[in-house]
C-alpha cells in the first residue's frame, strides 16, 4: 500500500515537472520538427500505383549503383586532400603555412553546383583550355585528339572533391594537433616513415567523422548530378516526383537514401566507440612542428596550394573574368528580387533556427529531463537528410494540415487559416528550419557548454525565476554562440538548392535558384555575379572558424 502511494507520488511529481512553460514549449517545438519525418515514413507505405514495382526493376538498381560509385570517388579523393594537408599542416611549419592553413577552408566557400557549372565553361569543346590545344597543336575538330568530358562520373567526383575535402581537413588538422606527444614518440619504435600512418590511426574517428559528412553531401547534391546527367538517387526522387507526378513513389525512392544515410551515421558512431587512447602522463605535451628542407618545404607548399587552386582560386577567377570584362550580362531586374528573397528568407530562418535552439538547449539543459533530450536531438536529424528526401517529408506533413485546416474551415467558416501551406513561402521557411535547426542547436549547446552548471542556481538563491534568469542572462552570456550559429545558418540558407526548387512558390527565385535557372541553360554569364554574392558570402563562416582555431590554439 505505502509502495503504490510512493510510486503515485513519484510519477505526479514527474509530470509536474514536466508541466511548465519551457518543457511544454520545448516539446511542441520538437514533435513539430520531427513530424516531417514521421510523414516520410507513413507516406512511403501508400500505394505507389505499381510505379514502384516498375522503378525498381528498371531505373533503382542504376541510381543505387552511381550513388554507390559517385559516393566511393568523392570520399577518396576528399580522404586524399583532405588527410595530407591537414598533416602537413599540423605537423610542419614552412612558408605561408599560415596562410594555406585558412585558405584550405576557402572551397567549402564555393557550393558543388557552382564549380560544375564553372568547370563545364573552362574545359567543354569550346571552352578556353581545349581552344588553346587546338590552336598549339593545329587540331581541327573534335575527331584529331581526346579529352576527357567533363560532364561525367568522373567529372563530378572531381569537383566536388575539390569543395568537400575541408570537411575531412578541419576536423583531421584539429585531431593531428591535439595528439599527446607520448602516443607520438611510439613512432621511434618503428621506422621514421611510420610516422603519419600512426598519426592517422590516431586521428581514425575525426576522419571517419568528416568523411561521412562528406558523403551526406554527396548524397544531398542535386545541382551537380543533375547538370552533369548522373542518375543518383537525388536525382531519381525529383524525376519522379516532378516527372511522373508520384509523390508516393518518390517516398519509397527516398527510403534508399534514408538507408544510406543511417549507415553513414552507424559507422561514424561504430568508429567513435571503438577508438579509445589513454593518456598516462600527467600533462598533454604538445607535438613541436618539424621545419623542412627547402625541397620539402616546396613540395608541401604543391599540395597544400592545389586543392585551393582547383576548389576555389579556378572558379572563382572565371567567375571575377566574366563580371571585370563585362561578359556578365547582369539583369537587375531579376537578379535584386532574387537577393531581396534570400536575404530575407536566410534572415528569417536564421532567426527562427536559432530562438527554437537557444529555448530547446536551456530546457534540455538546466531542466534535465531525459524524455525531452531524447526529442531535442531526433529533432536535429534534419541535417543528415538530403534535401529532397526532407522536401517530400515536409509536403506530406503540410498536406496533412491544411486538410485539417479545411474541414476546421468548413465546420467553423473561419477561413484564416485555409490551405495556407501548400504552395506558400511558409512551407519553404519550415523545411529550411527544420533541415538547418543541428546547425542552430549545436553553436547554442556547445556555448552553454562552457557556462557554469551552476549558474542558474545561484540565480534561483536570490529569488529570481528560472524564466527571469534565462532572459536576463542566457542572451548576454550565449551571444557569440548565436552569433555564429545564426551566421552559418543564414549561409547554408543562401546555397540552399533542392529545397527551394521543390517547394518555393510560384514565380520566386532566390540567389542558388538564379543560378540554377540560368546554368542549366547554359547561360553562365548571366549568373556570375548571383554566384560570386553566394560565394563571398560563405566567407563569414571561414572568418569564424579561423579565429576559433586560432584562441583554441592559444589556450
Amino acid at each position: 500500500m505505502l509502495g503504490g502511494r510512493k510510486h503515485s507520488q513519484n510519477l505526479t511529481l514527474i509530470i509536474q515537472s514536466y508541466c511548465n512553460f519551457w518543457s511544454i514549449s520545448t516539446f511542441i517545438l520538437a514533435a513539430t520538427l520531427i513530424c516531417p519525418f514521421i510523414a516520410l515514413i507513413l507516406l512511403s507505405t501508400g500505394d505507389s500505383e505499381g510505379l514502384w514495382d516498375h522503378l525498381l526493376a528498371t531505373v533503382v538498381p542504376r541510381y543505387t549503383v552511381n550513388t554507390l560509385f559517385l559516393m566511393t570517388g568523392v570520399g577518396f579523393f576528399s580522404l586524399l586532400f583532405g588527410i595530407s594537408t591537414a598533416w602537413i599542416i599540423a605537423r610542419f611549419k614552412f612558408p605561408c603555412s599560415k596562410i594555406l592553413e585558412w585558405s584550405l577552408l576557402l572551397p567549402c566557400t564555393v557550393p558543388s553546383y557552382i564549380i560544375a557549372y564553372t568547370y563545364t565553361d573552362l574545359l567543354e569543346y569550346a571552352g578556353p583550355v581545349q581552344s588553346l590545344l587546338r590552336d598549339i597543336f593545329s587540331w581541327s575538330s573534335a575527331q584529331d585528339y581526346w579529352f576527357p568530358e567533363i560532364r561525367s562520373m568522373g567529372g563530378a567526383i572531381l569537383v566536388m572533391s575539390s569543395v568537400l575535402f575541408p570537411y575531412i581537413y578541419l576536423l583531421a588538422r584539429t585531431s593531428f594537433r591535439e595528439t599527446s606527444r607520448s602516443y607520438f614518440e611510439l613512432t621511434k619504435l618503428h621506422r621514421p616513415s611510420s610516422k603519419v600512418f600512426i598519426d592517422i590511426a590516431l586521428a581514425r574517428p575525426a576522419i571517419i567523422a568528416g568523411l561521412s559528412l562528406v558523403l551526406m553531401e554527396v548524397l544531398s547534391d542535386f545541382g551537380t548530378v543533375e547538370y552533369f546527367a548522373v542518375e543518383t538517387i537525388t536525382l531519381g526522387i525529383f524525376n519522379v516526383w516532378l516527372g511522373m507526378n508520384n509523390l508516393v513513389a518518390a517516398s519509397q525512392i527516398a527510403g534508399l537514401a534514408f538507408i544510406f544515410i543511417i549507415s553513414l551515421i552507424l559507422i561514424e558512431r561504430w568508429a567513435r566507440k571503438r577508438q579509445r587512447f589513454s593518456d598516462t602522463t600527467k600533462s598533454k605535451h604538445i607535438i613541436k612542428p618539424i621545419y623542412p628542407t627547402k625541397p620539402q618545404q616546396f613540395l608541401c607548399i604543391i599540395v597544400c596550394f592545389l586543392p585551393i587552386l582547383l576548389g576555389f582560386i579556378i572558379p572563382i577567377s572565371i567567375l571575377l573574368n566574366f563580371v571585370l570584362k563585362g561578359f556578365s550580362i547582369v539583369d537587375f531586374e531579376n537578379l535584386r528580387p532574387a537577393l531581396y528573397n534570400s536575404l530575407l528568407l536566410s534572415s528569417a530562418v536564421a532567426i527562427i533556427v536559432m530562438m527554437t535552439s537557444w529555448s530547446m538547449v536551456i530546457t534540455i539543459t538546466y531542466k534535465k529531463q531525459r524524455i525531452l533530450g531524447v526529442f531535442s536531438t531526433l529533432s536535429t536529424l534534419g541535417y543528415a537528410f538530403p534535401g529532397a528526401i526532407l522536401a517530400i517529408g515536409v509536403v506530406s506533413f503540410a498536406g496533412f494540415i491544411d486538410k485539417f485546416s479545411e474541414y476546421a474551415y468548413q465546420e467553423t467558416e473561419i477561413g484564416l487559416f485555409n490551405n495556407f501551406l501548400i504552395g506558400g513561402i511558409i512551407l519553404l521557411v519550415i523545411a529550411c528550419v527544420v533541415r538547418f535547426q543541428a546547425v542552430g542547436h549545436g553553436a547554442i549547446f556547445s556555448g552553454i557548454q562552457k557556462l557554469s552548471p551552476n549558474i542558474m542556481e545561484a540565480a534561483v538563491t536570490l529569488n529570481r525565476s528560472f524564466s527571469a534568469s534565462v532572459l536576463n542572462l542566457s542572451p548576454p552570456l550565449l551571444s557569440k554562440s548565436i552569433l555564429a550559429g545564426s551566421i552559418l545558418v543564414f549561409v547554408d540558407v543562401m546555397k540552399e538548392l533542392p529545397m527551394t526548387l521543390l517547394l518555393r512558390p510560384f514565380n520566386y527565385e532566390t540567389l542558388a535558384t538564379y543560378v540554377y535557372q540560368f546554368a542549366k541553360d547554359e547561360l553562365l554569364e548571366e549568373t556570375a555575379l548571383a554566384a560570386i554574392i553566394i560565394i563571398f558570402a560563405g566567407l563569414g563562416p571561414i572568418i569564424l572558424l579561423n579565429k576559433y582555431q586560432q584562441n583554441s590554439n592559444k589556450t
